[in-house]
């Protein structure tokens, strides 16, 4: 029978007062039909896409009354799609919660430890109202290393030396030449001797004269 009808009509044919008017929903609620594999199939999917529009879309979809709910949380790919649209909004208290409280394997860290570092450089910056300069950012990730939930203790070496050496470009392009003092505030901030620092100063601008005077031999064989 259908609800929501003007009118009552009473067994002598006539009609009683009116009861409340209930609308029907022109469309019926959706249902979510995915099992937790499947949910994470499509947030790996959404991922590699790079859609994170899509991938928002797809997790807000998600009933709260889903019925594996519990078993959503234990699978990565759907942690990761979490953490990945906190990023994308900008909702970087619940990115760093989120990585904090769930133990990820090795093949998410570095997806995860460069959202980790970005957010953070973001709120540095907004605070700073001013780009991060390379020993900012060098100061950020001392002040918020890797949680260990994202860092197993054996990629330290390793990240540490990627961390160096971006260091060290970033501050090339601001200054190839830098004085003592700067030497020394860059060996600080990298580990480094600053006699480190200046080998490696002195072998990047040798190498850039070298591609330079290549670069001019062949634009005069080619005129």
């Amino acid at each position: 029978m259908v609800l929501g009808l003007a009118a009552n009509v009473s067994a002598s044919g006539g009609t009683v007062n009116p009861g409340p008017v209930i609308p029907t929903p022109l469309l019926a609620l959706p249902t979510l039909s995915f099992s937790s594999a499947q949910v994470a199939a499509v947030c790996e999917t959404l991922e590699e896409s790079g859609d994170m529009e899509r991938l928002g879309r797809f997790l807000w979809s998600l009933p709260v009354a889903h019925p594996n709910l519990q078993d959503l949380g234990k699978y990565e790919a759907v942690l990761r799609a979490r953490a990945l649209v906190a990023f994308h909004m900008g909702n970087f208290r619940e990115l760093y919660a989120l990585i904090e409280s769930q133990r990820f394997s090795k093949a998410s860290h570095a997806r995860l430890q460069a959202l980790w570092l970005e957010a953070h450089y973001q709120e540095a910056e907004r605070l700073r109202g001013r780009p991060l300069g390379p020993v900012d950012k060098y100061r950020v990730r001392k002040k918020f290393p890797f949680p260990r939930t994202i860092w197993d203790g054996e990629q330290k070496t390793h990240c540490f030396k990627e961390r160096t050496r971006s260091l060290l470009r970033e501050w090339y392009l601001q200054d190839p030449y830098p004085n003592p003092s700067k030497k020394r505030e860059l060996a600080q901030a990298t580990g480094l001797t600053p006699t480190q620092v200046g080998n490696w100063f002195k072998n990047r601008r040798q190498r850039d004269r070298a591609a330079a005077a290549k670069n001019r031999e062949i634009k005069k064989v080619s005129i």
